[in-house]
């Protein structure tokens, strides 16, 4: 009876570790869970001290808009200012002159409030990405793809003047 009983044993154990195998393949690192992700219509980027998050241009009209972004500084200790906003990958957008943007240690400061008025040209309209490159005085410098939005919805009033609305024609205003 002894060997059976070990048959059976030997069963159940290997009965109970087929049952198993599935979950503990499973099992590893990475998971999508634990990264980044942030469904937005900004562009992050966080690979430095100052993490670039939700960065747009809002667009009224075509070859100009206002960058809107919030910039995080992840040092307790030193503070860090935006100077520079430049176009990448032979993009002919210009960004205006604008006084630096300082942000405290560990601090956030949202373009968008007050709006800093970050002005870019060029070649740009609603629908469209820029590649743009922030230039911070701590030497880091952080690389996003942002999309252009319209002056409108949750961007609204954030390029200057709200986006305008449609006007009625001379002949429309004449019949009223």
């Amino acid at each position: 009876m002894c060997a059976m009983q070990l048959r059976r044993s030997f069963a159940l154990t290997a009965a109970a570790l087929a049952l198993t195998a599935p979950a503990l393949t499973s099992c590893g690192f990475d998971y999508a869970t634990d990264r980044y992700y942030t469904p937005a219509n900004g562009a992050n980027n966080r690979d430095g001290d100052v993490d670039v998050l939700g960065a747009v241009i809002v667009s009224t009209e075509p070859g100009s808009g206002t960058f809107i972004a919030s910039l995080s500084n992840n040092s307790t200790t030193e503070a860090a200012s935006l100077t520079e906003l430049q176009a990448g990958d032979g993009s002919d957008v210009t960004a205006a002159d604008f006084e630096p943007v300082e942000i405290a240690p560990g601090a956030l400061v949202n373009l968008a409030d007050p709006p800093a008025d970050l002005k870019v040209t060029g070649d740009l309209e609603a629908g469209d990405f820029v590649a743009l490159t922030l230039t911070f005085d701590n030497g880091e410098t952080a690389d996003v793809e942002v999309p252009v939005v319209p002056n409108s919805g949750n961007f609204e009033g954030l390029d200057g003047e709200p986006a305008p609305a449609d006007e009625p024609s001379e002949s429309e205003s004449a019949t009223q």
